[in-house]
């Protein structure tokens, strides 16, 4: 019995590290570069899956599931409130860890397996294949008037690139404001190619 346990734990601990790696290292860490989060998702990870599975029962699952949820839900951290991208994947990879940890009983390995590759499969799809084909976009304020003239068009585009680093598919004109000479513009860009705004944390990191 115990021998059969501690194979269990190691199954399941290496099934769902590995998805983790494969979620959190290549796809969220390739599309956005920010390497802080990538040791939190995966140690939050870690420490999740053992705490389910070493404390957790059958009379326990579900409000131990639905408590973790609710705790890591009103999580704030003390430096800066995290993005929704970064809480999406944050809840993405706790509900990796309980299923892992937790499904046991009717539940087989196979169904297990398919799950966590569904999992990968969904969110390499829309991180490397949708978000690529799909523009975002961003408000601006825009302080040079004389090219909001249709004929000077593409030379706001290329200011806006030069000064961003956005590649602009398009805009549309907002709000504009004479008496501060501005302009609110609507820009959607491809934001695979946007560089990533650091932190102060990711920037003493990186010097370090």
């Amino acid at each position: 019995m115990y021998s059969n346990n501690i194979l269990e734990l190691m199954l399941r601990f290496l099934l769902n590290l590995g998805v983790t790696v494969f979620v959190i290292n290549y796809v969220y860490f390739r599309a956005t570069g920010k390497r802080s989060y990538v040791f939190t998702y995966i140690m939050i990870s870690t420490t999740v899956f053992f705490l389910c599975f070493l404390l957790g029962s059958i009379e326990l699952q579900l409000g131990f599931a639905l408590g973790l949820f609710a705790i890591f839900g009103i999580i704030r951290y003390r430096t800066d409130t995290i993005p929704i991208r970064e809480m999406t994947y944050l809840f993405l990879v706790i509900t990796i860890s309980v299923i892992n940890a937790l499904t046991r009983g009717e539940v087989s390995f196979s169904e297990i397996a398919f799950t966590n590759t569904a999992f990968m499969a969904t969110t390499w799809v829309m991180e490397r294949v949708w978000m690529k084909r799909h523009l975002a976009r961003r408000t601006i304020v825009y302080d040079r008037l004389d090219l909001i003239h249709p004929s000077r068009h593409a030379e706001l585009i290329d200011d806006i690139q030069t000064r961003t680093g956005m590649v602009v598919a398009k805009f549309s004109i907002g709000q504009i404001d004479l008496a501060k000479k501005s302009i609110k513009l609507i820009v959607f860009y491809k934001e695979a190619a946007t560089p990533n705004i650091l932190t102060d944390a990711e920037l003493s990191e990186r010097s370090t």
